[in-house]
């Protein structure tokens, strides 16, 4: 089952994609929640198709797609998850998941424009495979309990900035990752049920070209294991949004220049649909104080 948000931001529409028709999930839901999300939300979703009971929203296709969950309680990272994109920058594949935060207003739709940092000269970007949680995950027993915890998944572009992540970082990475609209996401939340997260083609394009082209079975980290690891350090809560990595073939490797302003970013998860940027200088921007 495929949830998506559309229309304004701020204002979005919660709604059920089926055979390409957008159905309105407001009689069920406020919004694609947390709350929403831990209550069975594929069966509760199927009955109410059935019985016509959410109807199609008019003029979907001219409406803008949001980011296909409501803001997260929490946006959680995993990097250098793919041994090649570890080595590209310069460092052995980590033993361990290595954990970072990202701030929820990063979390945007698939198609919004990025704002290029002021001061920026090495923004970046990630395709990466999102996992949504569905279940509150805490001290799991093992990686084999992950998936009932997992509501399902997205494309997601993890927008870095690479000098404020690793020169002026004070030895975290969150300070290269947090500007506004640097996570944009979707266009669906695909549910788990419908997902087999362990094989699955991800690729990114600047202006066209390809730049990532690789698949989640190189992951050093599963997507399940990321989620049992993570819940022995933390409480991931229904709605939170985790990163699972990206592969090689980013600007930081040297072989491709960082982002300017007009540069268009595309990012595409097999089955989890395709994501479209344009980025912005900030000096550009009149709305920005």
């Amino acid at each position: 089952m495929r949830f998506a948000r559309l229309g304004p931001l701020g204002q979005e529409i919660p709604t059920v994609v089926v055979d390409g028709t957008y159905y309105d999930l407001r009689p069920l839901t406020s919004d694609v929640t947390g709350a929403f999300l831990a209550d069975d939300p594929v069966a509760k979703t199927a009955d109410a198709l059935q019985r016509d009971q959410l109807p199609p929203v008019p003029d979907a296709d001219e409406l803008r797609v949001g980011a296909p969950i409501a803001r997260p309680g929490a946006v959680i990272c995993i990097g250098m998850n793919y041994a090649a994109h570890a080595a590209e920058s310069g460092s052995a594949p980590p033993e361990l998941p290595v954990m970072f935060l990202k701030a929820p207003n990063t979390v945007v739709g698939p198609a919004d424009e990025v704002v290029i940092p002021r001061g920026s000269t090495k923004t970046d970007w990630e395709v990466e495979l999102g996992i949504v949680i569905g279940r509150t995950a805490s001290y799991l027993d093992s990686p084999a309990d992950a998936a009932a915890h997992i509501a399902g998944y997205v494309t997601a572009n993890d927008v870095s900035e690479r000098d404020f992540q690793l020169a002026v970082s004070g030895g975290q990475w969150s300070k290269g990752k947090c500007a506004p609209g640097f996570t944009p996401t979707g266009p669906w939340l695909v549910t788990g049920d419908d997902v087999e997260p362990g094989g699955l083609r991800l690729r990114s394009f600047v202006n066209g070209e390809v730049r990532q082209d690789s698949t989640t079975a190189d992951m050093i980290f599963s997507a399940e294991y990321i989620v049992w690891h993570l819940s022995q350090y933390l409480t991931l809560d229904p709605g939170d949004l985790v990163l699972t990595g990206t592969p090689e073939g980013v600007a930081l490797s040297g072989r491709f220049p960082y982002l300017a302003d007009g540069d268009v970013v595309e990012v595409e998860v097999e089955g989890l649909g395709r994501g479209r940027q344009t980025f912005r200088s900030w000096k550009e921007q009149t709305d920005v104080r």
